[in-house]
């Protein structure tokens, strides 16, 4: 097998709205550049490449501008390219969809910029060898979601005295997979589990995820030529770094630590990787065909009036009509469902070399999702990827839908979503690995 790798820069110029809250953000300046990593393999046959952006998310519609032109490039199929997002909440926002306007002339640079750092990563390709290891990242995960007193579920629910126990546990789990090339740097692919949504504010900033690359590339600079470090956010739709019982810091001093820390326990397992087998590389994708969580007649009307209270008197206004919509975002899933399909297509991706195996999901599935697939997948190693190929919303497992919460209101997908998940992906690991 071969393997090439590419780093670039997608730092937008200020003044552009970032995403990943319901209250605009214009960036007013940068903490940390912004980056897309690219990692490409082949077989001789079979070129696939994986991709890292520091965005926070991107539509499937959107993603497949980026892989068709990108494809067309490089003369590899469409379906071989692979693009994850980190999650970052403090990076620009590229879907006019989404909430706020986008900036047309950094969209087309940063779509350029990806399919760039596509093509150099192939024509940086070197012979190979693979070897992966596991370990294991302690209280810098925490599960977001809460039982009530009164049977009912909370998304961070802060210091509240009604609270009886989160939902589920944390993934704590870190996967990474080496890949030693002749007469280049190795690459190390790191991939963990949590929101990156610890910084905050008005400036761009790849949050624990560029901390972690920066804090791991420079412990092993004296490694051969060096190494690069590539990180892909897995299951991370139900967690984030806010310990309910015990310290809730957050901030830029606690990114850091979270980057630390996640690069710490790779450096603990760092000698003790195992090789692979690396020799076929595979891609594909499926449709996890699902049900939208439409509204009914009376709901799409609650949720209008609810957004003209809010627009002209704001959020506890609308909440305060009693309107049957709880928030912001139950109005606004409920209107972008108004005119959509009852069934939906959410892309399944895979992409892989010998027994490693990248799975996209195109968007944000809660924590046991990634854990079956890892668990039930046909290859070694397993990565799962968030917000890849596409960013639909959340993916709530079908016993979290009851009592409610901000992930269960605001899913454009009906109870039973992450089940067919978690079979789509497995099927596809099943007819790759053949």
């Amino acid at each position: 097998m071969k393997a090439g790798f590419s780093r670039l820069e997608i730092t937008p110029p200020l003044g552009i709205r970032i995403v990943g809250y319901y209250s605009e953000r214009i960036a007013d300046g940068v903490i940390d550049p912004l980056t897309v990593s690219a990692v490409a393999f082949s077989d001789g046959d079979n070129t696939a490449v994986a991709v890292s952006m520091d965005v926070l998310e991107l539509l499937q519609i959107t993603m497949d501008i980026i892989r068709k032109r990108a494809a067309r490039r490089n003369n590899i199929p469409y379906e071989a390219i692979l693009l994850a997002c980190t999650h970052t909440h403090t990076g620009p926002q590229i879907d006019e969809g989404m909430l706020f306007k986008t900036d047309p002339a950094y969209n087309e640079y940063f779509f350029n910029r990806v399919s760039d750092a596509i093509t150099f990563a192939i024509e940086d390709m070197k012979e190979a060898t693979v070897e992966t290891v596991r370990g294991v990242v302690r209280n810098i995960a925490f599960i977001r979601r809460f039982r009530m007193k009164d049977g009912s579920t909370r998304t961070n629910p802060g210091l509240n005295p009604d609270v009886v126990a989160p939902i589920g546990e944390p993934d704590e789990t870190v996967q990474l997979v080496k890949i030693k090339r002749e007469g280049a740097p190795d690459i190390a692919i790191v991939n963990f589990q949590v929101h990156p949504d610890v910084i905050g504010g008005t400036k761009f900033c790849s949050d624990y995820p560029g901390f972690m690359r920066r804090t791991l590339e420079g412990a092993l600079k004296d490694e051969r030529d060096g190494v690069k470090v590539v990180y892909f956010n897995g299951a991370q739709g139900d967690t984030n770094h806010v310990n309910r019982f015990g310290n809730m810091t957050k901030g830029l001093a606690h990114s850091e630590h979270m980057g630390r820390a996640i690069a710490g326990a790779v450096l603990a397992v760092y000698s003790h990787t195992v090789p692979v087998v690396s020799d076929k590389v595979y891609f594909g994708q499926q449709n996890a065909m699902v049900y939208a969580n439409r509204g009914t007649h009376q709901e799409i009307a609650a949720a209008k009036a609810f957004m003209r209270i809010k627009d002209e008197k704001g959020d506890k206004a609308a909440i305060d009509a009693n309107l049957g919509i709880v928030s912001h975002p139950h109005a606004q899933r409920i209107l972008w469902l108004e005119h959509a399909p009852e069934i939906l297509p959410l892309y399944v991706t895979c992409v892989g070399f010998g027994d490693v195996a990248f799975i996209g999901i195109p968007g944000e599935p809660f924590t046991e999702i990634g854990r079956q697939i890892k668990k039930k997948s046909y290859f070694e190693m397993t990565i799962p990827c968030c917000n890849a190929n596409g960013s639909e919303g959340y993916y709530p497992m079908k016993d979290t839908f009851e009592g409610g919460s901000y992930e269960t209101i605001s899913s454009r997908f009906k109870s039973g979503v992450a089940e067919v998940l978690i079979d789509t992906a497995i099927e596809l690991t099943r007819k790759l690995k053949g």
